[in-house]
């Protein structure tokens, strides 16, 4: 805003300054310029804290805590970890405490105002990220062209055998038919006669074994009686 604008060039400058820290900087911007900036109070560097972590944050999703705690300027681990859980329960980032690896595993964090000289930076990303998504998208149309492709090749497959089938049923009709019509009878009775055995011809096989078994039993009775 114009006002806020003004204010670099006047009387309150350094606080101008401060709240340019507070917008886009770090604690370590501060603890560089504290000599000509306005002193913090322990709720002030604790929330600057914070947002340091979101600007470490964007560029690192897994951060050690030997960075943490060089650039927050704490003084040990257990300060530090205070300071994550802090952040994590004003909903400024979302994660976890990794202390067997000693680093802290980002999964989200809020956004920070951006200089008007990192629009250039911001817009590259969004090209080559659009430029990525056309690439995956036009990977995907081909994948499914491919699956249309072997899809018609199947209905085409299944087409032409459920075609076969309905002429070889054809040609098993006709000729049954025709056999049918040379021995002068229907055709479900010729098929039927086909399937099953002429009368009679169990009767006769019935027989044939009645009769080797009477064979049997009177040569045992004649070999009893010469005995």
């Amino acid at each position: 805003m114009p006002n806020v604008q003004e204010l670099a060039e006047s009387e309150f400058s350094p606080v101008f300054r401060l709240l340019t820290v507070f917008a886009y900087g770090t604690y370590s911007d501060y603890l560089a310029e504290a000599g000509n900036l306005p002193p913090l109070t322990e709720a002030q560097k604790n929330k600057l804290r914070h947002l340091s972590v979101v600007t470490l944050a964007s560029k690192l999703k897994c951060i050690p805590y030997s960075v943490l705690l060089e650039q927050l300027q704490l003084k040990n681990v257990r300060q530090l970890e205070d300071l994550v859980i802090e952040a994590v329960y004003a909903d400024v980032l979302r994660g976890s405490l990794d202390q067997r690896n000693q680093r802290l595993e980002v999964d989200y964090s809020i956004g920070r105002d951006i200089r008007r000289e990192e629009l250039s930076i911001i817009t590259r990303t969004l090209q080559e990220w659009c430029q990525g998504c056309e690439v995956v998208l036009s990977s995907i149309e081909e994948q499914v062209s491919r699956a249309n492709q072997h899809k018609e090749q199947q209905l085409g497959l299944k087409q032409q055998i459920e075609s076969e089938v309905a002429n070889l049923k054809k040609t098993i009709k006709v000729t049954t038919a025709a056999a049918a019509a040379a021995t002068s009878q229907d055709p479900e009775q010729h098929l039927s006669e086909l399937r099953e055995p002429a009368p009679g011809t169990n009767q006769r096989q019935a027989s044939k074994k009645t009769s080797k078994g009477k064979g049997l039993r009177g040569s045992a009775k004649i070999w009893s009686k010469s005995n």
